[in-house]
């Protein structure tokens, strides 16, 4: 009979040293208002599931889309103007 042994042990032997490097929490912390909007627009869409939506329900789904385009251009026009040398843009 064979014995089926976990894995437990050399699977989370490295866990404590998993933790998210400074980079990666800064581009998270960049990237939050992208990832709120997107929350928004999910939430408004959610709303609007269980029932025919009404205008009130369009109306915020509309802007929600517009508020996670918003914040998607942001992060894009901050992050092109952020890599480039000298701080042109």
């Amino acid at each position: 009979m064979n014995h089926i042994v976990t894995v437990q042990d050399a699977v989370t032997a490295f866990a404590d040293f998993r933790e998210p490097t400074k980079a990666e929490l800064d581009a998270i912390e960049q990237e939050m208002p992208v990832i709120l909007a997107g929350v928004d627009l999910v939430d408004a869409q959610i709303t609007a599931l269980d029932r025919m939506p009404n205008e009130l329900d369009n109306r915020r789904i509309r802007r929600a889309r517009r508020r996670v385009l918003a914040a998607r251009r942001e992060l894009a026009n901050g992050t092109a103007g952020a890599s480039l040398p000298g701080g042109a843009a």
